[in-house]
């Protein structure tokens, strides 16, 4: 009996997201996939090599992570190491984090959706490869590439003002931040306003009549129920910087509310798997079959009982009305991830009207302790710091669970359903492998923050003989 014949296809480098990663899909004889992974190959050992440094360092080291979102882990390790030092962050201090955290949603989420995501939508998922990019967006679309460019512009400029730098500043510290906004700067900014907010308006309609015209393929592309998980404020309503975890189950029902995150450690388990060097998060309660969740603005959008500001908790229920109920659909983070961004400049023109951010204490410390944890909602989702630090002011133990770890399993749920039913029993095109980096994207992932290891790497050599056989396999540290 001839054993079955199957077909590995691999889809390397994915484009379009920030790291580097890849697909491999398995077809069986008959054409059909039999399995689809998001494979994570590249490998940085931030947790290890955090170890045995001083605290103090660790808000800046960690921000390498990334280059896209540096201001986050910066936020998330700062606020982690607020406990260390015991210090609550002066009111002066709070608001000058959150001005550099919704700078930093303002500028990736622009980024993603205009650079990244938009040729997809604008020219379709399996047209010309040639003019499905950046270079053919600015050709057949120049105002939206423009719009683009200058949201992502005015955040990176509030960063630089806040921040110390455009990318890896040093604004947040343990117990604070490092500098005031100069009255300037804000000045300036304050008058630009206006019109990023009609941009952003813009992109918010833009991102919704781009969901209506495709709205038969959007609904059901890579859609996999799922629990949703997420900071809410303790009055309900959205907040990226603070508060406290919120979980429901696929159809809207409440698993947990009002969770601090000192606790997170009772709601998730992480798991790890031989072929990535990203884990796999889940609820504890549930277990790892069905207890992992997604996370980002698809799952805070419909986790929050609101949003605070006006404009963008009125595009909110437009989104919702559009989605009765609870959506699943990985396309539906475009039009969720515009309606943040709007509320990220509405958040920045309330915080510029405060006096806080030109004066005021800038950090606050305390009776020392030995571990620190912090959460905030980075751009693609919930972002979890935790530090143990020995008397010596050295780390001991470092736990990051970032953004894109929280949604590893969703994304290889939604690839495995995209090439199901895409890939199965058709010639396998450029257009079509591209609708499973369709799926990959909407999720937004920053693969390089979300590269990890459990134990040692896994690693195998090959021996080939003259004659291109196999001669042997040696394999170390494979889980």
């Amino acid at each position: 009996m001839t054993e079955p014949t199957t077909r590995r296809i691999a889809i390397e480098p994915l484009s379009r997201v920030e790291g580097h990663g890849k697909v491999t899909l398995l077809l069986d004889e008959a054409g059909a996939v039999r399995e689809a992974r998001l494979h994570i190959v590249e490998f940085r050992g931030f947790e290890a090599f955090i170890v045995g440094r001083p605290y103090w360092e660790v808000p800046v080291v960690v921000q390498r992570l990334c280059g896209i979102c540096p201001v986050s882990h910066n936020l998330c390790a700062a606020k982690a190491l607020d406990a260390v030092v015991g210090g609550v962050p002066p009111p002066s201090a709070v608001k000058l984090r959150r001005l550099m955290h919704s700078a930093q949603l303002l500028q990736s989420h622009a980024l993603h959706f205009f650079h990244l995501a938009s040729p997809d939508l604008l020219f379709g998922f399996d047209s010309d490869a040639s003019r499905r990019n950046l270079m053919g967006l600015v050709e057949r679309h120049p105002e939206v590439a423009k719009m683009g460019v200058m949201l992502r512009k005015f955040g990176q400029q509030v960063l630089e003002a806040v921040y110390g730098k455009r990318v890896h500043g040093t604004g947040a510290v343990p117990g604070g931040v490092n500098k005031h906004l100069s009255l300037e700067a804000r000045d300036q900014f304050v008058s630009q306003v206006p019109q990023v907010k009609a941009w952003a308006l813009e992109a918010v309609g833009l991102a919704r009549r781009l969901t209506e015209v495709n709205q038969a393929r959007h609904r059901g592309f890579g859609a996999v129920p799922s629990n949703l998980l997420g900071l809410v404020a303790t009055d309900g309503s959205l907040d990226l910087y603070d508060g406290v975890l919120r979980g429901v189950d696929a159809e809207g029902r409440v698993l947990f509310d009002g969770v601090e995150a000192v606790d997170y450690r009772a709601l998730i388990r992480e798991e790890a798997r031989p072929w990535s060097y990203m884990k796999f998060p889940y609820l504890e309660r549930l277990g790892p079959d069905v207890g992992w969740y997604k996370v980002g603005p698809l799952a805070r959008l419909q986790l929050c009982d609101r949003l605070p500001t006006p404009l963008a908790e009125a595009a909110r229920l437009e989104f919702r009305a559009a989605y009765p109920g609870v959506t699943h659909a990985p396309l539906a983070y475009h039009w969720a991830r515009m309606v943040e961004l709007l509320h990220a400049v509405e958040d920045l023109e309330r915080l510029f009207a405060d006096e806080g951010l030109l004066h005021g204490d800038l950090v606050a410390t305390g009776a020392r302790q030995r571990e620190g944890i912090g959460i905030i909602e980075a751009p693609r989702g919930t972002l979890i710091h935790h530090y143990e630090v020995g008397d010596d002011d050295l780390v001991t133990r470092c736990n990051l669970i970032v953004s894109t770890t929280n949604n590893n399993q969703a994304m290889n749920e939604a690839i495995r359903a995209v090439a199901q039913r895409y890939l199965s029993g058709h010639e396998v095109t450029e257009g079509l492998l591209n609708h499973v980096e369709v799926a990959v994207r909407a999720f937004d992932p920053c693969l390089s923050c979300a590269t990890h290891a459990m134990g040692q790497m896994p690693l195998e050599v090959t021996v080939v003989d003259a004659g291109g056989a196999v001669a042997g396999v040696g394999r170390r540290g494979e889980a």
